[in-house]
């Protein structure tokens, strides 16, 4: 899988005072796309930490807004894998616009894999062979 799509609606409770979205929102979009991402690929976050003890921690993570979008309007979320390293993956965002294709919003986030069996002291780890494997035909589309 090349890219995943996820679609949404801006609603009332997305937006700041001067009636478009406010700016945190994209973040949690991102956010939870790159979730779905994961999911679409068969990794699922939650299994990984519950059955394995691993996590992709945030490290960074950036959004540069081109137009702002508005209420009721309707966008998709395209997410990719934009690197992949031995500890960390870069996970790609495009905001669309669904009518027009505009290009509103792109980000980025730097995840690393963590071992987390001690809460008390996350390890950076390699990222597993088999969990590599996945991600890396994630990122050529295969």
């Amino acid at each position: 899988m090349k890219e995943h799509v996820v679609k949404r609606k801006i609603m009332w409770g997305d937006l700041d005072s001067l009636g478009i979205v406010f700016y945190p929102r994209y973040y949690e979009w991102i956010d939870a796309s790159g979730h779905l991402f994961f999911e679409a690929i068969n990794l699922n976050i939650g299994d990984l930490w519950r059955k394995r003890k691993i996590l992709f921690g945030l490290v960074e993570t950036s959004c540069r807004y081109v137009i702002p979008a508005r209420y009721h309007q309707e966008i998709r979320i395209l997410t990719n894998i934009d690197a992949l390293n031995r500890k960390t993956l870069v996970l790609k965002y495009t905001i669309l616009a669904s009518e027009s294709d505009d290009l509103m919003v792109e980000g980025f986030e730097k995840r690393i894999c963590m071992d987390v069996s001690d809460p008390k002291d996350f390890q950076a780890i390699d990222i597993p062979p088999e969990i590599y494997a996945v991600l890396k035909n994630a990122k050529e589309g295969v």
